[in-house]
Formats: C-alpha cells, structure tokens, sequence
C-alpha cells in the first residue's frame, strides 16, 4: 500500500487539486477572481519552461542519432501516422454522426469580428509565416512554436554533422537537456495548487454554457470522444506494444490528460506529455521529434470537432452532410485544418473560413459553430495534446526501434 501511495502521490495530489476546484468553481463563484491568479502563475510557469525545453530535447536527440537514415525514418512514420490517424478520426466521427443525428439550433450571439479579420491573409503568406520568422527573438513566442520546433530540427541536424568540432556543442545540449527536465520537476511541484486553481475558473466559466442551445451536438462530442479517448487510444497502443503498451500508456497518461484538461493548451500539456513517454518506454530520440512536432501538427480532437462543425452548420441551413462528394471534402478540410493551423495564430478559425469558401456557407452558420469550438475545448485539448504520446508508440512500432518499458516500469 505505501508503495502504491508512492507511486501516484503526485497523481492523487493532482486528483485532490482538481477536486477542491471543481467544488470552488460550482460553489464559491465570488472566490474565481482571487484563484484563478494561481493558476495563471503555474501556467506562465510551464509556459517559460516550454521554449528551452523544446530546444535542448529536440536538438539533444537528432544530434545524438546515429545517421540522417534514422532521422528519415522517424519523419516518414511520423508523418504516415498522423495522417491516417486524423483520417480515421474523421471517418468515425462521420459514422458516429450518422447513426445518431443531433440537431443544432442557431443562436445569435455576437461572433468576435477581429479574429475573423486575421483570415483575410493570404495563403502564401500564412505558410512563410508558419514555418518561419523575420527575427531571432521572433523564435522565442509561442505564437511561432512551429517555426522555433523546425529549427531546433536544424540546430541538431547541424550539430551531427560538425562531426568532432561539434562534440562541445553535443555535450551542452545533452547537459541542457537534463536540466530542463529538472525544471519542470520543480514546476510541476505546483501543479495541484495551479491546475486547481485553473480547474475552478473552467467550471465556473463552461458549466452554465454547455445546457443551452448545444446540448444535442456538444453531448455528442463529449459522449463520442470519450469513447474515441479509451478505445481508439488503447487500440493504437495495443497496436504498438500488445496489452503491455496498453497498460504503460494509461499508467502515465493520467498527469498528461489532467494537464489538458484544466489549461486547455496542449502547449502546457508538453511538458508532462515528455515526461510521461520516457516512463511509457518511448525511445527519447522518438519522444523528443514526435511529440513537439505532433503538438502543432496531430490533433484529433480538432478532427472530430471539424467534422461536428460542418454536420451543425449543414444542419442549420438544412444541407444534406451525408451526400459523398460533402463527406470526402469534410475529412480533407478536418485533416488540413488539424494538421496547419495549430501553429497560427487564432488558427482554429481558420476551419471557419474554409468551410465558408469550399461549401459556399452563408456567414450566418459561423457564429454557431465557432460557439460549439469553444465549448468542445476542454476535451478537445485533452484529446489533442495526450494523442501525442500514443502516436510515438506507433511511430516506435512502425520504425523497428525498441521500447525501454521494462527499464522504466520495472
């Protein structure tokens, strides 16, 4: 029993946190405006520790592997994973749809303009601005987290191939490396205190939204993507490492998925979701280019949220969605959209625009579903950011490299 203790200590810390906020948030509203400060500190915390975490464990693992071969070989399974993943996210959710038609009611809350003005930019420009930045310090914002994980790519690549010159710069990065995952040892410390903290401020502020209007398609969301979370995760980790690699994922996923859950950013779920698939047995070389990458590229809850979307605003203008031609453009918008615009700015607008322009949707559809995105979020995060793990199992599997879960749950 002590040892059991010992062994979740900072999960049941993490469980009581979240509790203690879940009561604050339904019960001593007043209280949300002195809280939720807390968690705000946590999340800034977590969210100064991201940019050299991301740096010294991308650069640290490419300058490590053995050849430019390796390198590829994660890359491509990286990519075949995330796509036929997203795809089959896409396609489940199409039938989940189908067997159980919800039905949307508009409503006529106002839709914040400003945002919707940040899609007018062209397509080429968004792709500049994507993968790059005009300046140095442009790298370390969050909002360029894709451009700044491609050149952390390039740092470790450049660093193999200076060869014995590079061997000072290999040692540093190695060494930087161990002492950002010690930094967020300390920091998530704080964690029962700030994901309670923040927990409270989401109940209180989602609570009273999600029994309105949405009930119908947001109840199908939330039903339908918690079946998705257990069986499609577990399904993929069984895939990768038999029963045994269904049982670490789940073992570890636990600070991961409760991170998510209370912040809402997959960002902040990166750290934990790093830590957690070196006790899954994931490869670090794998863990460290998979799951920064996938932070920004593999989302499934966005996938099944795009799909909800169109279906709602299909629904609103009485369309038929489940005419061929609709569904095959709806999985390519969801696996686009999932995949591109995580690393823009206000990117889960761009899901909007491009229904708008591909469907011919009449604006007056919009309001509705960018309400029903902003509702899904929490699960939708949860989704996102703790897919990240179980995708570096199967890019293990599918790559031919060698899980180390005996080494770490032994």
């Amino acid at each position: 029993m002590q040892k059991l203790l010992e062994n979740y200590n900072s999960i049941l810390l993490l469980l009581l946190g979240i509790t203690i906020g879940s009561i604050v948030g339904l019960f001593f509203p007043d209280s949300i405006p002195f809280i939720k400060p807390l968690g705000d500190i946590f999340l800034n915390l977590l969210f100064v520790s991201i940019i050299p975490l991301i740096f010294f464990a991308i650069s640290s693992s490419i300058a490590n592997l053995e050849s430019d071969k390796q390198l590829s070989k994660i890359i491509y399974w990286m990519t075949t994973v995330f796509v036929i993943t997203i795809a089959i996210a896409a396609v489940a959710t199409i039938f989940g749809l189908w067997i159980y038609p919800v039905t949307a009611i508009a409503n006529d809350a106002p839709v914040d303009n400003s945002l919707l003005a940040d899609t007018n930019q062209n397509w080429g420009d968004r792709m500049v601005s994507f993968f790059t930045v005009g300046e140095f310090s442009e790298l370390l914002s969050r909002e360029h987290i894709l451009a700044f994980v491609l050149f952390s790519v390039l740092v470790g690549v450049a660093t193999r191939r200076s060869g014995e010159a590079g061997k000072t710069f290999v040692s540093f990065l190695n060494a930087g490396n161990e002492v950002m995952k010690n930094l967020l040892i300390i920091v998530m410390k704080f964690g029962p205190i700030g994901l309670g903290a923040y927990f409270a401020y989401q109940v209180h502020t989602l609570g009273p939204e999600l029994f309105g209007f949405y009930a119908k398609p947001l109840g199908f969301y939330y039903v339908f993507g918690i079946v998705f979370f257990f069986v499609f995760y577990s399904l993929y980790a069984y895939i990768a490492n038999g029963r045994l690699g269904i049982s670490s994922y789940w073992k570890n996923n636990i600070t991961p998925s409760l991170t998510a859950l209370s912040t809402c950013s997959s960002l902040a779920t990166l750290p934990a979701n790093l830590a957690s698939a070196k006790k899954m047995g994931i490869p670090n070389n794998i863990a460290s280019v998979v799951i920064p990458l996938g932070n920004t590229l593999y989302k499934n809850g966005s996938s099944i949220s795009s799909i909800v979307k169109i279906y709602v605003a299909f629904a609103i203008l009485d369309w038929n969605f489940f005419e061929p031609t609709t569904l095959i453009t709806a999985v390519g918008i969801t696996i686009l959209v999932s995949m591109v615009a995580g690393g823009i700015p206000n990117g889960g607008f761009i899901g909007e625009m491009l229904m708008i322009s591909v469907y011919g949707l009449p604006n007056e559809a919009i309001p509705a579903v960018m309400i029903i995105g902003a509702l899904v979020d929490p699960l939708a995060t949860v989704l996102n950011a703790t897919g990240d793990t179980v995708a570096s199992m199967l890019v293990t599997r599918f790559s031919g490299a060698k899980f180390e879960i005996e080494e770490h749950n032994g």
